[in-house]
């Protein structure tokens, strides 16, 4: 669901980052005021797997079209809201920047609609409450599919409504909003088994690890050790991209489905200044865009999907943890100074 510059209004653009920095800004304080500081290596560790995970698109039956897991309510179950909006602004502004997956100009709209929803809205609205019923596998499940779900129907519609407000008149509303919202209905419950699946493991492995779970929900299940949950995660995370990342469905996601359903194309085109020199800087920074070899030779090569994977996955544990790293420093200096 990421979408291209050619989708985004310079005004629509102007108002979503300044949307997805005042969230930044308030996941800071948030975290910096309520985050466990022994999770900042899951937070790395963590914001490496859904980068990873959003690699691999997976086929939606009889519909030629695909989908990934958005990975922000996997995270906002792991780290909380606050920890979990900032390793997923990571996980897209390095896709953005350095393999050109989601425009420059619609960065602000990406992070706004595949963060804010699933971390601020599904996560306490719906996810958490399950959990308060009762810390158990079936809760669990329950309420990752139907927060998924919810959270990745408002961020599709967040979709739509930015590209009627830039006037992209080849996407009438209602011809794509009648497409975007059944096949992400769609996307959202298989994100929610997959989301699921990760979470019971947690629960089975090191509960606590869970945010929305309570000390007296947790004391009597401890099979493992946090390092070797954190090593585990990792290790999947390694495995995904750089070998079940080569056998990713090769059919259109679901906007991009929906965009070749309405106006028989997904690669809409905008001439403005803006636009040109938005695409221009991308075009310097992605140094493999497409998660491929830049060099034209080397394009085909299945080996430049592996070192793409493995590469922004490193990139995404250095920064989601070193953000991490250095909002526990300052906390730990504002208690010293105080």
């Amino acid at each position: 669901m990421h979408m291209a510059d050619a989708l985004v209004s310079p005004a629509v653009s102007g108002v979503m980052f300044a949307a997805s920095t005042a969230a930044m800004v308030y996941s800071v304080r948030q975290t910096k005021n309520h985050m466990d500081e022994k999770k900042v290596p899951l937070m790395g560790v963590m914001g490496a797997f859904v980068f990873a995970a959003q690699m691999i698109n997976f086929t939606i039956p009889a519909t030629g079209s695909s989908g990934h897991i958005g990975g922000g309510l996997l995270l906002a179950a792991l780290l909380g809201p606050g920890p979990a909006f900032i390793a997923l602004a990571a996980v897209l502004l390095i896709q953005c920047l350095f393999f050109a997956d989601g425009g420059l100009l619609a960065l602000g709209c990406n992070i706004f609609n595949m963060g804010f929803f699933p971390c601020f809205v599904a996560y306490p609205l719906i996810f958490k409450p399950f959990i308060k019923k009762g810390l158990n596998a079936k809760n669990i499940t329950l309420g990752a599919v139907l927060a998924c779900t919810v959270g990745l129907q408002l961020g599709a519609f967040s979709v739509v409504l930015e590209t009627l407000a830039s006037r992209i008149t080849q996407l009438p509303f209602g011809a794509f909003v009648a497409l975007m919202q059944p096949i992400h209905l769609a996307i959202g419950v298989a994100e929610g088994f997959i989301t699921a699946a990760v979470l019971v493991y947690v629960y089975h492995a090191r509960p606590e690890l869970l945010d929305a779970a309570e000390k007296n929900q947790v004391q009597a299940k401890r099979p493992q050790s946090a390092k070797k949950v954190l090593i585990i995660l990792g290790v999947i995370a390694v495995v995904t991209a750089s070998g079940l990342s080569l056998f990713a469905s090769a059919y259109p996601d679901g906007l991009e489905w929906s965009m070749e359903k309405v106006a028989g194309t997904a690669e809409l085109e905008s001439d403005t200044v803006l636009h040109e020199n938005a695409a221009a800087l991308q075009e310097t920074t992605a140094f493999m865009p497409d998660y491929a070899f830049a060099d034209e030779e080397l394009q085909e090569a299945a080996a430049g999907t592996s070192v793409a994977g493995l590469a922004g996955g490193a990139i995404v544990l250095a920064v989601a943890g070193g953000i991490g790293l250095l909002i526990k420093l300052g906390k730990n200096r504002t208690k010293a100074e105080g």
